[in-house]
């Protein structure tokens, strides 16, 4: 007995209709979609920080007599370097060799200490560690200024009192916390299928650190390197309670050359502000993704 059978009617894949864009071309709009409100809020967001930095420099450009005169954000009638000259005449190459040396040196032992101990933290499953980490992280609740008195006792016991090391020390030890906060959200991040791979391999814990986590933690440590080096070079409290001459002086106490008990050089000020303010915006312009990467806890993807 024979059947027929009925033939299959042919799949029509259906066209899209004329003039109208493709599922690819409407998701790829979708996600182009520009957003005014955000865009408005960044503009005056964008505005309000570029004003302050736009009178600084113009009065940075502007003589010591007409510093207060007129507008503040009126550009200067006769521009001139003068205040330039002036800053870089008075010691500023000195006092930004002892920055620099600051924050290389607090920006070093943060690393040395910081990305062992969020990897113990990451990789130790035990309540003493999970104890120990959230008695670490007590420090980003402490001020400086609680404990400047013991700090300064300390100091002057172990025979470091002005002295760049009096300066880098305390620095390095309030940058910690943060530090260990932020790599430790960037090490959750490194599957743990990775670990498992390297631990079939027969690698150790040390080579997994050097091997692994440090590649993969690139985001995160650039964040640490950077907010270190501004915690080092923007710091203004142990400078100013830990140093007395002018031989372990940094940017920060340098302004104080410009002010006397009869005035303040305004313009000279604000262009010392100018050039210290130059070398760690330069340092951020170069790891300003990985920072963002970092902050965002993507730092092992």
């Amino acid at each position: 007995m024979s059947h027929d059978t009925l033939p299959r009617p042919a799949r029509t894949r259906k066209e899209p209709a004329a003039g109208s864009p493709a599922p690819a071309a409407r998701r790829r709009h979708w996600t182009r979609r520009p957003n005014p409100v955000a865009g408005t809020g960044a503009l005056i967001w964008l505005v309000v920080v570029l004003i302050p930095v736009y009178a600084m420099i113009s009065a940075s450009l502007t003589r010591q007599d007409q510093s207060l005169d007129g507008n503040p954000l009126k550009p200067p009638s006769d521009p001139t370097l003068e205040n330039y000259n002036t800053v870089l005449d008075s010691g500023f190459g000195h006092l930004l060799a002892n920055t620099a040396i600051v924050a290389v040196a607090v920006v070093g032992l943060v690393l040395v200490l910081a990305v062992p101990l969020a990897y113990v933290a990451v990789r130790t499953a035990n309540r003493w560690s999970g104890a120990a980490f959230r008695l670490f992280l007590l420090g980003v609740a402490i001020p400086a200024q609680a404990v400047v008195v013991p700090l300064y006792l300390l100091i002057a016991k172990l025979g470091l009192y002005d002295t760049l090391p009096a300066v880098i020390l305390p620095t390095a030890a309030f940058a910690m916390p943060v530090s260990v906060l932020i790599l430790t959200g960037t090490l959750r991040d490194i599957s743990e299928e990775l670990y498992e791979a390297m631990a079939l391999d027969g690698a150790s814990s040390l080579r997994m650190l050097f091997q692994l986590v440090i590649p993969l933690a690139k985001g995160g440590i650039s964040t640490v390197v950077i907010y270190s080096a501004l915690q080092a070079w923007n710091g203004f409290l142990f400078p100013l309670i830990f140093t007395q001459s002018d031989g372990p002086r940094v940017l920060t106490l340098g302004l104080f050359n410009y002010v006397s008990q009869f005035g303040v050089n305004v313009p000279a000020l604000l262009a010392s502000v100018v050039l210290s303010g130059i070398p760690i915006f330069a340092v951020y312009l170069v790891a300003r993704r990985s920072l963002v990467s970092g902050l965002m806890g993507v730092g092992g993807k």
